[in-house]
């Protein structure tokens, strides 16, 4: 069978005894590249890639458990290993690769040790399994991680040995590790070109200088530093040889972002119109890999929801502020709104910690005041409160711009002492989001979400307006008017309601490797109480969106339309860059 390729003027077959094995070898072999290479090869390199491929291609049945394997590789019908590069042919019309795989081979005796305290062998070595070199490889590279793991840093194979018995078709396998001393960790060593303080650096890594070596406090290490944003790149390599005195030294490679950077950004939807927004980012404001960012956004513009609103804000962040997993942030905020139902004006001035605990959780804590002038269907109110904002992520997807498996879960609780023109209470909010995705060819991804919100402690006329829900539009119900749903006081008027809860589905539809379909499903819910209990209103939309994928996420285009409840008809289209959630 031959290799489907561009047709060059020399031939090339490749067979295999096994038909099941025949593309992973084929793969293996230079000259199945050469072939497909649209430039016509010389003689002098089919002959070279031919005397390589004997071995690449013995490696390959060996890596697939097939030890007793022969390899023929013909030109023109001479065996490719006995032709001299002194004196090659002329020109090559035919290239002939057979491969007798032979038997597969299982294993037999297996000795990978001495092993770390509590460490096991692997049972893919275990008498009777499929004997393969990526079995042997991965159990000597256990072996010497889990030595690694007890503070043994230059953990190594010492010895190996591997015996194929052609009579029992077994691999005997036997390797020697040599563990080495127990180390500890010198101070981190600095170089790179940067504008950050090498004692931030230090700082931000949080290496445990004398403590005993730890490969996954390296790997937390370096994550510390690129989690910054300062950095372009954060390497940290260990030196080749132990001090003397038992230390290990460890050395931080780093470069810099460039420090400023500018950026913008649009929606558009056919009922809340064009959303304008833009940033400006400071990345090591006084030396200490500081952030400084300034936000702008305006909204509403052309759209048939309301007035224009807009949002201002400068927000400065200082990693390693408490330790080197908890950063410290300080933002003031100032808010417009102009809805149909409600105008506000809004100013907020928050400070606080964020604690990393793991790569997938962080947690906030904070306190901050606002002072805010609202407008709604109960009147005109100006309330001053304090707060203490409370917040959880745990994000375990798999990639957050365009999520294909795992979850995502975002939970805050903002407790307020009402200064003057409200009583105390707290609001509540939570966004769960789960990912499940099958198929290769033509993948499909089942995406879902469930919001819940909740005013807690004022009634419904003395709960500060702002704070109130509205269902409704593309961070909702999409197809559904923007904030359609809401509490309806009778004569025309319409609040925010105290309680929320949104349902969403997709299902995402591969259509090319770049483009693909969706189909949703969208449902919210407003309730005049507490927490949601029923008595309140529903509503739903769905409809179809297209997606292509872009190296800033994908690009969105869905169209909606209601299906139930408080709205109107008539499809609304979303445009915008990133999955819906």
């Amino acid at each position: 069978m031959a290799l489907a390729a561009p047709v060059h003027a020399f031939e090339y077959r490749f067979d295999a005894s096994d038909s099941g094995l025949r593309d992973s070898l084929a793969g293996a072999a230079s000259l199945t590249l050469l072939k497909q290479q649209d430039q016509e090869p010389s003689p002098q390199e089919i002959v070279a890639a031919a005397q390589a491929d004997y071995r690449g291609i013995t490696e390959a049945l060996y890596a697939n458990g097939y030890f007793a394997g022969t390899v023929k590789i013909r030109i023109d019908g001479r065996e490719a290993a006995t032709i001299s590069q002194i004196q090659l042919p002329v020109s090559v019309a035919s290239v002939a690769v057979d491969v007798e795989t032979g038997p597969p081979f299982r294993f037999g005796k297996t000795n990978i040790g001495p092993l770390a305290n509590g460490a096991l062998m692997s049972p893919a070595l275990a008498t009777g399994q499929p004997a393969s070199l990526a079995s042997i490889r991965s159990a000597v590279d256990a072996a010497i991680e889990g030595w690694r793991q007890q503070g043994h840093a230059k953990a190594r194979l010492a010895q190996q040995q591997i015996t194929a018995n052609h009579t029992t078709r077994q691999l005997a396998v036997s390797a020697r590790i040599a563990p080495g001393p127990r180390v500890r960790f010198d101070p981190l060593l600095v170089t790179g070109t940067t504008g950050v303080r090498p004692d931030r650096i230090r700082e931000i890594a949080g290496l445990p200088e004398g403590t005993v070596f730890d490969p996954d406090e390296i790997a937390a290490s370096t994550t510390r530093l690129r989690r910054t944003g300062t950095f372009g790149a954060a390497i940290l390599t260990e030196a080749d040889t132990i001090a003397q005195d038992g230390t290990l030294a460890i050395t931080a490679d780093v470069s810099d972002r460039l420090p400023r950077s500018l950026g913008a950004g649009a929606e558009v939807s056919s009922l809340d119109g064009v959303a304008l927004s833009a940033y400006w980012l400071h990345r090591n404001l006084l030396g200490g890999a500081e952030r400084l960012r300034i936000d702008a956004e305006v909204s509403g513009i052309g759209g048939q929801t309301g007035g224009v609103d807009g949002n201002a804000s400068i927000r400065f962040d200082r990693p390693a502020t408490f330790n080197e997993d908890t950063d410290f942030f300080a933002e003031i905020e100032i808010e417009r709104r102009n809805d149909a139902t409600l105008d506000s004006t809004s100013a907020t001035v928050l400070t606080g910690i964020r604690r990393y605990a793991s790569a997938n959780r962080t947690y906030d804590l904070g306190i901050g005041a606002r002072r805010a002038r609202t407008t709604d269907a109960f009147g005109r109110r100006d309330y001053t409160m304090l707060m203490l904002p409370l917040a959880a992520v745990f994000d375990y997807r798999d990639a957050p711009l365009n999520a294909t498996n795992g979850w995502y879960a975002n939970v805050e609780l903002t407790p307020f002492v009402g200064i003057s023109g409200i009583p105390n209470g707290a609001a509540t909010t939570a966004d769960l989001r789960a990912y499940h995705s099958f198929g290769s060819t033509r993948p499909v991804t089942i995406a879902g979400r469930f919001q819940i919100g909740s005013v807690a402690g004022p009634s419904l006329a003395q709960s500060p307006a702002d704070l109130l829900f509205f269902s409704g539009g593309g961070g909702t119900v999409r197809g559904q008017p923007f904030q359609s749903n809401s509490i309806h006081l009778g004569g025309g008027q319409y609040v925010g309601g105290r309680s929320f809860l949104g349902l969403s589905a997709e299902l995402r539809i591969g259509i090319t490797d770049d483009i693909s379909s969706v189909l949703f499903a969208d449902a919210g819910y407003i309730g005049a109480e507490m927490f949601p209990d029923g008595s309140g209103t529903w509503h739903s939309g769905a409809g179809v969106g297209l997606r292509y994928d872009t190296s800033i996420g994908p690009l969105r285009v869905d169209v909606g339309l209601p299906v139930s409840g408080p709205g109107d008809d008539g499809f609304k289209l979303y445009i915008g860059i990133g999955q819906a959630f």
